[in-house]
């Protein structure tokens, strides 16, 4: 790989940006992990989700071979609780939340990882690493259960800094006098009345949380992989337990980059089930679309905190509106030169047409801007802004251009033009997962229904209120059409006049807009700190 072309991710073992260089050249093994199924997910899982999903399309960029693995916690207190709540079994509800989170992932555009596996498809996978830990001297079981020696674990700590009395027993169960130490944590459960459990050397239960990624990233990457991801309040106990057992397990264990992303916080407070401050995916699609989503998920660095907003949500759906109007104006304005040939005609003796100078400097400065964001540990939060809006600006004003008479020879190269910084736009919005396979149409009327939905509206509603300020127009009465203007405003609906044709389009409400703080604090992107925040839920 090319020196300009190296790709520095921060790893939050050594708390500073690495040059990434894979164990095997030319590919890429990733781990992340996934969701505890019990609930619809919510927008700090979808945050993890698109910026490891952004992460593996960029490697893809870069010519790497991904091979992701992210996994389903199917088994697990949580699942167990609320599937009594239900009537249902544990296994049915964990499935079945599987599922609905691989609806969301669909809706989100983000692809689907090469293995997705789940806990209880593993059983012997994780008893066969248990079983190895025992073996090694760095377990003990007690009753039919199996504890971790965490003294047994000389560098315990090492990622998170924790020193070994502050593990937080009874954080996620009930602390448990039978252990050797406090901090001790369970491998294996014992079977309790009315709980899922499988057969095992040390009689029946069910795995401990933190096993369960041990064993099936070194089942399916080995014991020795590139990177190991997932939310920040995983470092501990969560991703420190993992470090510890699978050391035990094997001694050349080994992830050579730990990356963590950020909370998204409600209020500055971090969103999760637990606290019930949160919102599901599925209520923020029914009223945005995906890719309004999306774009808000990136538009903070990953390891920044992401605060929910109305506001941001609303500025990125008319980000995304603007993004793929411009497509499509493009697109309407290349259809009917694209014959396959941009030939300059017979008086020009058959020469292809020229990309414009400032086309050029407009891709080399996007290529430029792109590489060096994103190759600077995935800065997502500046590559949407300078060089990518030029470059639609760029676009439309080609396409105004357009519209002029001019010389043969000077429309095919502004066409030639804009089919270049086109494809170079679209390049950049797949790599970010920003490029919907429907059709901009589709994707605009999708927009479209979504801010009617908001504003709790029909699109026959608008269209009797343009013909009402047509007529007031019509009459001079435009303080009336002034207000009708206003009041669709204030509701998230943008009047344009065209010619002598009125249109609309969906648009950040303006109360909105007034009440947003005259300059908004820029995303500051933090290191991994040493904390100790709440498991992941």
């Amino acid at each position: 790989m090319a020196k300009e072309e190296e790709f520095r991710v921060y790893n939050s073992m050594t708390q500073q940006k690495e040059i990434f260089k894979p164990h095997v050249p030319g590919s890429v093994a990733m781990y992340v992990c996934g969701v505890t199924a019990y609930a619809l997910s919510h927008l700090g899982h979808a945050r993890a989700a698109v910026n490891f999903d952004v992460l593996c399309r960029y490697l893809q960029h870069l010519g790497y071979q991904v091979t992701y693995v992210r996994n389903f916690t199917d088994v697990d207190d949580k699942i167990i609780r609320r599937a009594n709540e239900l009537g249902e079994d544990p296994l049915s509800l964990s499935s079945r939340y599987c599922q609905e989170y691989l609806v969301d992932m669909s809706d989100l555009q983000c692809l689907l990882p090469t293995h997705q596996p789940r806990v209880s498809d593993h059983m012997e996978q994780i008893k066969d690493m248990i079983t190895q830990i025992i073996n090694n001297d760095c377990a003990y079981t007690v009753d039919g259960d199996v504890f971790f020696a965490v003294e047994k674990s000389p560098n315990y700590g090492q990622l998170s800094g924790q020193k070994l009395g502050n593990n937080r027993a009874g954080e996620r169960v009930a602390v448990d006098s039978r252990k050797r130490n406090p901090a001790d944590f369970a491998l294996w459960k014992a079977a309790k009345p009315g709980e899922p459990s499988w057969e095992s050397p040390w009689g029946p239960g069910r795995p401990g949380w933190h096993i369960e990624c041990s064993a099936m990233s070194a089942h399916y990457l080995s014991f020795k992989f590139d990177i190991h991801g997932g939310g920040i309040d995983l470092i501990f106990p969560h991703h420190e337990n993992e470090i510890a057992q699978s050391c035990a397990a094997c001694q050349e264990s080994r992830v050579s980059y730990w990356m963590h992303n950020g909370h998204v916080t409600n209020n500055n407070e971090k969103m999760s089930k637990s606290l019930g401050n949160f919102f599901t995916i599925r209520e923020i699609t029914q009223r945005y679309h995906p890719l309004a989503l999306r774009h808000f998920l990136i538009s903070a660095h990953y390891r920044s905190p992401l605060n929910y907003t109305v506001l941001q949500l609303e500025s990125s759906s008319d980000a995304v509106y603007y993004i793929y109007q411009t497509l499509q104006d493009c697109e309407d304005a290349l259809a009917p030169s694209q014959d396959g040939s941009l030939k300059e005609g017979p008086q020009q003796k058959g020469k292809t047409a020229r990309v414009t100078a400032a086309a050029q400097e407009c891709i080399s400065k996007l290529r430029s801007e792109f590489q060096s964001k994103m190759s600077d540990d995935l800065n997502t939060a500046q590559i949407l802004t300078v060089a990518f809006q030029e470059a639609l600006k760029f676009i439309n004003s080609s396409l105004n251009t357009l519209k002029k008479k001019q010389q043969k020879q000077q429309q095919l190269s502004v066409i030639q033009s804009l089919i270049e910084v086109e494809k170079e736009v679209k390049e950049v919005l797949n790599i970010l997962g920003l490029l919907s396979s429907s059709t901009y149409m589709e994707v605009l009327q999708q927009l479209k229904d979504k801010a009617l939905k908001r504003a709790e509206m029909v699109e026959n509603d608008i269209l009797h209120l343009i013909e009402e300020r047509t007529l007031a127009r019509k009459n001079k009465d435009f303080s009336k059409s002034d207000q009708i203007r206003a009041d669709l405003t204030v509701k998230g609906i943008a009047l344009m006049d065209v010619g002598n044709e009125t249109i609309w389009r969906p648009c950040v409400p303006v109360e909105l807009e007034q009440s947003a703080p005259p300059v908004e604090q820029e995303h500051k992107t933090l290191p991994v700190e040493q904390k100790t925040a709440s498991t992941t839920d």
